[in-house]
């Protein structure tokens, strides 16, 4: 049966409006799932560092509070111009091994630091010796001993009152040398009376000895010479006092028995045999100085080693002792070595 034209009409209105209906349809979709961002069921907005980094930073870690402490830190009140002192120290903290350290010695009236030591990493807990630079040195002056360190994480040294790292330091300027007396018409001392086997003065100056100490020097007085009490003993040698740092010589020619540091007594010391039946012994040199070795020949006015005052000496000078049958050995003995060393100053 024929439809009438109206039907038809309507029929290809609907067709030509169906695809514009679906697409109304869709975009009422998007607006409602639009609509429920941030609402329970929705797709929640990223995050400020979602969006720079795609994932969410998570929390800071606080950093530590542990820093290094110097647990001790002993320096002398007073010192003498010269070598700086010794210092030790100790460096902690909690789980840490090691501690890069550094010390260093300023001038209060600069505040400019004029030695520093380099200790690097150190065990943490352990007691250590400052080892200054091989040319330090300090002047009379006030000073101030500071240490500074850093772990690896970069913590620094914690200072408080009682473990602040710092210390004062007086450097004094060393006992003037007294100069040599005039020479006088005093008459000399007098040979001693011969020994069988010891040589007399007359003859180590045709021997051509020479005196053990190459400058300005003196004898000192009553405390000084051979047989001076000491605590418990006697001197057994005769001093001779002169500026640190002058060199010490061999009288005659020989070979050196023993070179060695006690720390109580001789301090750095050489000892020499000679062919004429003599042992030397040169005491209290300066540190580092020591030029001879155990087995070796010298010969006469050749040098050993240099005037300091190391081992328990108060000031600048050599300590010199003759010996007949052997240094230190069964038998042997120490002589009055001033009538030689007369003959010899000339």
């Amino acid at each position: 049966m024929a439809r009438p034209a109206d039907y038809w009409s309507m029929r290809w209105v609907l067709v030509a409006i169906s695809p514009v209906l679906a697409t109304l349809a869709s975009l009422g979709g998007a607006a409602r799932s639009l609509a429920m961002t941030g609402t329970p069921g929705g797709v929640q907005a990223p995050s400020s560092s979602q969006a720079a980094h795609g994932v969410e930073a998570g929390p800071v870690r606080a950093a530590s509070s542990l820093r290094p402490v110097v647990a001790l830190l002993s320096v002398p009140k007073t010192s003498i111009a010269g070598r700086p002192p010794r210092v030790s120290l100790r460096v902690s903290e909690p789980g840490v091994a090691s501690i890069d350290v550094q010390v260093a010695v300023d001038a209060v009236s600069t505040h400019k630091p004029v030695v520093a030591a380099n200790l690097g990493w150190v065990r943490t807990g352990r007691t250590l010796m400052v080892t200054w630079p091989a040319n330090a040195t300090l002047t009379p002056g006030i000073y101030q001993v500071s240490v500074s360190a850093h772990d690896r994480h970069g913590a620094t040294l914690r200072r408080g009152v009682h473990t602040s790292g710092e210390a004062s330091l007086t450097v004094d300027a060393p006992a003037p040398v007294a100069a040599p007396a005039p020479a006088a018409p005093t008459t000399p001392a007098p040979e001693p009376p011969a020994e069988a086997g010891v040589p007399t003065v007359a003859q180590t100056v045709a021997d051509g000895a020479v005196f053990p100490v190459a400058g300005t020097h003196n004898f000192g007085g009553p405390e000084n010479v051979f047989g001076a009490p000491r605590d418990g003993y006697l001197h057994q040698g005769q001093d001779i006092l002169t500026a640190e740092g002058t060199p010490i010589v061999a009288p005659l020619a020989g070979m050196i028995l023993a070179t060695s540091y006690q720390e109580a007594g001789a301090g750095y010391y050489a000892v020499e045999e000679t062919a004429i039946g003599f042992d030397f012994m040169f005491a209290h040199c300066q540190a580092s100085s020591l030029a001879v070795s155990s087995g070796r020949a010298v010969a006469a006015g050749q040098a050993l080693c240099r005037v300091g005052q190391t081992g328990d000496a108060t000031a600048p000078h050599l300590d010199f002792e003759m010996w007949v049958g052997g240094w230190q050995a069964a038998g042997g003995r120490p002589i009055n070595p001033l009538p030689y060393l007369e003959a010899w100053d000339g």
